[in-house]
């Protein structure tokens, strides 16, 4: 494994600060490669951010731990992915949080009431969950698929949402809980990613192979380990991906991307998780 970050990558060591901004519009936002389409630009209420202010090309990641990311835009936009009521510092407010409720780690019952959008990725009275929120500088979307029961047995449908976040240029994905391997038009709802959060527990979600096909469908310039349990089960996933990606160890939480700088061939970035402070 040769830790050999792309010079243009920023790696950040997050401060929490507070700022405001002005509303965005969906026009604002830098295309992205998705084939989403956006609704009508939701009211801001506020901004919160996790670091320096960033501009409308970069997106920042921190990984706070298990499944869930923060994902911040331009103007403090942020979004927590499969949050579970705790980020670490109580002050920072996401715009919005989404959720699986695949496992108790991947969401709560009881969200900060402050949070103005709370997105649940399994179905609600028998309907697959359907979000397609727009924030100005960030758009959120999803993708359904189907989980397994207890214990791996029977089925059941639309129960993990892929979440997609298109913000500065960039096209998001988390994969959430995923337990199937997505079918064409799954992958066609999701459109090309540029970077992947990918479930790397080998098991409870899929097999490291099963996990490395949909990680080279969605062709994916930078691959984010996470829902590892251990460092085994990460060790065993960089081993088998060896080869096919590099890989570079971040040692931190935070990465700073933008369209112009991702990696020229599939890179694996490694990131070590820390609440926010």
């Amino acid at each position: 494994m040769t830790p050999t970050v792309p010079t243009t990558i920023a790696l950040l060591l997050a401060a929490t600060t507070a700022t405001t901004g002005t509303t965005a519009t969906a026009q604002d936002r830098i295309p992205s490669n998705c084939f989403a389409l956006a609704q009508a630009p939701v009211e801001r209420l506020w901004h919160a951010s996790i670091g320096q202010p960033i501009d409308a090309a970069h997106v920042r990641i921190r990984y706070l731990g298990h499944a869930s990311f923060a994902i911040e835009a331009e103007g403090g936009t942020l979004a927590v992915t499969d949050y579970t009521g705790f980020i670490g510092n109580p002050d920072v407010v996401p715009d919005a949080v989404t959720m699986n409720n695949a496992h108790s780690t991947h969401w709560t019952a009881n969200p900060d009431p402050r949070i103005p959008h709370v997105l649940q990725g399994w179905p609600t009275e028998g309907q697959p969950a359907f979000h397609e929120l727009d924030l100005g500088p960030m758009l959120i979307r999803n993708v359904t698929t189907d989980t397994r029961g207890p214990f791996g047995e029977g089925a059941r449908a639309d129960g993990n949402s892929i979440f997609v976040f298109e913000a500065g240029g960039l096209c998001i994905g988390h994969l959430g809980h995923l337990h199937q391997i997505p079918d064409d038009a799954q992958y066609a709802s999701i459109g090309r990613l540029d970077v992947v959060m990918v479930p790397v527990d080998g098991g409870y979600t899929m097999s490291t192979e099963a996990m490395a096909e949909v990680v080279s469908r969605l062709r994916a310039s930078v691959v984010i380990p996470m829902h590892w349990f251990s460092g085994a089960s990460l060790t065993t996933f960089l081993q088998e991906m060896e080869g096919q990606f590099q890989i570079v160890e971040t040692g931190g939480p935070d990465l700073e991307l933008s369209l112009q700088d991702l990696p020229g061939s599939p890179t694996i970035m490694v990131l070590q998780p820390e609440y926010i402070p």
